[in-house]
Parts: structure tokens; C-alpha cells; sequence
């Protein structure tokens, strides 16, 4: 295990056609919301990230899906509350954006390690639900769709 986190991230919006968003509520901060999230390990593809993250904190399995690099990202300061877990030096965050596309709200297997609940959102509704302002940007980026020409 690596003494600190990468501060190179990945941030997975996972959503239908008609724009329902799966959030996460946080078990370190009840009522904080937010999409898949995680931090790059050491020798891994940042299309790796995505897809070990979205296992762990969902149980999906990307193969069955649509996961696409939306080629956007964010540098942001790293809450103060949470710098501890990043080496001495680092404050700034690199968050790389992805979503996965599902055919229907569907049922996921939350770490509780992680989260408390989980809940389906309309877009509008899930972007002013997120803390996070790269994760509500995101999320206000989607479009309705029936395909994704950036599959991976």
C-alpha cells in the first residue's frame, strides 16, 4: 500500500440516457454527495482508475456498459480536512472526468467502508446536490443520448 494518495484523480459520472445520475453519500460526511471518485495508483491507466473505482464503490462492471473519457479536467485545492492523506508538499488535486452511460437506473453495491446510501437524481437535482463544484459541472454537462462515439 503507498504511504500517501496521488494527486491525480478520477471523477465518474454514472448516468441513463435521460440524465438520472447515481450519487454516493459519504460515511466521513453524512449528507456530502457526489458521483465515483478515487485516486490513481501507482502504474496504473487513468482508464484503469475509473474502472477499479467504479467496481469498488458500485460493483458494476464497466464491460456491460458505456464508459467514455469525457477529455476534461479540473485542478483544484484539496480540502484542508483531507490533506493529511497526500504527501507534505501537495495541496492541488488533478481530477480527470469519465462517465458511464446505463441503460436504467439500476441497483449498485455500495462499500459501506465509503458510503452510506446511494440514490438515482435528476439531472438538475444531482448537480445541486454534490459538495463538489467540478462534480456539479460535470454532471450539468450531460446531454441526453442513445450512443457515445468516445466509448472505451
Amino acid at each position: 500500500m503507498e504511504k500517501y494518495k496521488s494527486p491525480i484523480s478520477v471523477l465518474v459520472v454514472i448516468h441513463t440516457p435521460d440524465l438520472q445520475v447515481l450519487l454516493l453519500e459519504r460515511t466521513d460526511h453524512p449528507g456530502y454527495w457526489q458521483s465515483i471518485t478515487g485516486s490513481q495508483h501507482r502504474g496504473e491507466t487513468l482508464i484503469q482508475t475509473a474502472k477499479r473505482e467504479i467496481s469498488e464503490e458500485t460493483g458494476l462492471d464497466t464491460t456491460s456498459f458505456v464508459l467514455t473519457n469525457w477529455n476534461f479536467l479540473n485542478k483544484y485545492e484539496i480540502f484542508q480536512e483531507w490533506r493529511w492523506r497526500y504527501a507534505p508538499e501537495v495541496s492541488q488535486n488533478t481530477e480527470h472526468t469519465f462517465g458511464l452511460l446505463v441503460p436504467e437506473p439500476i441497483p449498485v453495491t455500495i462499500s459501506a467502508r465509503e458510503h452510506l446510501s446511494y440514490g438515482w437524481f435528476p439531472q438538475k437535482e444531482a448537480a445541486e446536490k454534490v459538495f463538489s463544484w467540478s462534480n456539479a459541472e460535470a454532471i450539468q454537462k450531460l446531454h441526453p443520448t442513445n450512443n457515445n462515439s468516445n466509448a472505451l
